[in-house]
């Protein structure tokens, strides 16, 4: 069996002084809205695009196929090329807005990201509640994306920065609590706004988006920075103030005298982007990519964008659908908190296994069930309500097995494995490639509906399969570990050790056993 341990504290594991403090928690809860405006549009476009009036309004040939019954295929009466780029424009320009963000998050600080986020994500709601044709909820989209791909850059990286380690985990978890509760409450008002007669509903949940967005804008004016990334730029003395009201204590000397050289090395590093390509960082930069890129091909973006769409297709009714939208979003609150509770307790990699073994088995049943109503053609008359609560059931076990597991540690365990020299960069990475693959996703899910049937649920759960080996296999537990210290995970892992030297590592004072003897590393 592969060593994947921790870092035992007799391997020269640091203990940085300090508490959970109040500062520290309001802060970090402040930061964490910033996971409501990516929620909310995650819930509310895949509802907005089952509610009729919508449809006939901007997509006509979509609400033709559903309503008039041109076609008795379930699988295929939502195909839309203009449909799907309705819902994946808003991740490509988010793609380009995190690239962009790397250096203003890097040489502005986090907040402003956070601030540049939550205006353009505004902006992008106003445009698409006032929509009159396909060009402005696209441009609305565009904007949204752009908001997004800030917030999702700096948040999870302000989250990691601002939290002592020992409670790193459960804090940074805040911002995908805050994705779910944001899809959540898209669910709910999808489900009353399309009850609204005149069919003006959709105008009311799409402009809905201007809330979460104003509360992530007002949050990061009045939000502190975090000592990381004021001793980034230059701010010494302000940055010693702040970590010692962050950490609640006097004490913070060796963990100050560690951001600063971690700082000093990043300073060495002229192009952080290119850096990334060294031979000791072909841990982080695999992680930076595999994780995400996982993370999409789960299934998940499925279920939870196209959830009402996905439930009328296999039979339910249009309010139904919602409902068993509204469902499956409080599952996904409810085992994020379980997630909140157990990350620092039973570790990253507990959680990411167990639920992959739990998203693959609930994948096989709704594969089967899918397949039995459905088979290849698409046509299926009566469904029992039997089928339908058993199809709901095991979507939500699908759905809570991915929201304790992959989905906050997706944004957790990249955020925190990053020396600070490529950490800007390596999180545009991550960011950029989750994307690339939600705008993947989201483009061709419905085409592949279509074509693939219910042999779709089976090409999300080899995924699944082969994500839960990798890590078991390769991926270091990092509960625990200060930030600035995490370059020692590697150096004990079973495979990335290969790649990793004792020189590579840029923090204060390593101590290191050798020979029975305490060996002191200074490497600044």
């Amino acid at each position: 069996m592969p060593a994947v341990a921790a870092i035992a504290p007799g391997d020269g594991k640091k203990e940085y002084p300090g508490n959970l403090t109040p500062f520290v928690m309001v802060s970090c809860i402040v930061a964490a809205m910033g996971g409501l405006i990516f929620g909310y549009d995650i819930g509310i476009s895949g509802g907005v695009t089952s509610m009729d009036s919508f449809l006939e309004k901007f997509f006509p040939e979509v609400y033709r196929k559903k309503n008039l019954m041109t076609t008795k295929n379930q699988y295929c009466k939502y195909d839309s090329p203009t449909l799907t780029m309705f819902t994946s424009s808003l991740y490509l320009a988010a793609l380009v807005a995190s690239l962009v963000a790397s250096t203003v998050t890097r040489k502005f600080g986090r907040r402003l990201s956070m601030l540049f986020g939550g205006v353009l994500f505004c902006s992008g709601a106003i445009i698409n509640a006032f929509a009159k044709a396909v060009w402005m909820l696209i441009l609305g989209r565009v904007l949204l994306g752009f908001g997004i791909g800030f917030t999702n850059q700096s948040v999870p990286l302000y989250l990691s920065e601002m939290a002592p380690y020992k409670f790193r985990g459960a804090l940074n978890i805040g911002f995908q609590l805050s994705v779910t509760v944001g899809i959540l409450i898209a669910n709910v008002l999808n489900y009353f706004f399309a009850k609204i007669k005149g069919g003006w509903g959709w105008r009311l949940s799409l402009g809905g988006a201007m809330v979460p967005a104003l509360i992530i804008t007002i949050g990061s004016l009045v939000l502190p920075d975090t000592p990381n990334s004021m001793i980034e730029r230059g701010q010494i003395d302000e940055a010693k103030k702040k970590l010692k009201r962050v950490r609640g204590v006097e004490d913070v000397e060796e963990e100050f005298q560690d951001l600063v050289a971690a700082s000093e090395a990043s300073k060495q590093v002229e192009h952080p982007w290119t850096n990334l390509l060294q031979r000791k960082y072909r841990p982080q930069l695999t992680m930076a990519v595999l994780i995400p890129f996982f993370q999409q091909v789960s299934g998940i973006n499925v279920i939870m964008f196209y959830a009402p769409v996905l439930f009328n297709t296999i039979g339910f009714k249009s309010d139904a659908s919602l409902m068993s939208a509204v469902i499956t979003g409080s599952v996904n609150v409810a085992a994020t908190i379980v997630s909140i509770y157990g990350v620092d307790k039973w570790g990253r990699r507990f959680l990411f296994i167990e639920g992959g073994i739990q998203m693959l088995i609930c994948q096989a049943v709704v594969t089967a069930a899918i397949g039995a109503k459905f088979g290849v053609s698409g046509i299926a008359e009566n469904l029992p309500q039997w089928y339908a609560v058993v199809v709901v059931l095991f979507i939500c076990i699908y759905v809570a097995g991915f929201a304790w597991s992959w989905g906050p540690m997706g944004w957790l365990v990249p955020s925190e494995i990053f020396p600070l020299e490529i950490r800007s960069a390596a999180q545009s990475i991550n960011v950029s490639v989750n994307m690339i693959f939600t705008f993947a996703i989201a483009q061709v899910f419905l085409m592949m509906l279509c074509h693939m049937k219910f042999g779709l649920f089976i090409f999300f759960g080899f995924w699944v399969c082969v994500m839960t080996v990798f890590i078991y296999f390769f991926l270091p537990e990092t509960k625990g570990i200060p930030i600035e210290e995490m370059g020692k995970v590697w150096k004990t892992h079973w495979y990335w050790s290969r790649y990793v030297t004792n020189n590579d590592f840029h923090i204060g004072a390593l101590e290191m056993g050798k020979g029975g003897h305490d060996q002191v590393i200074k490497t600044f």
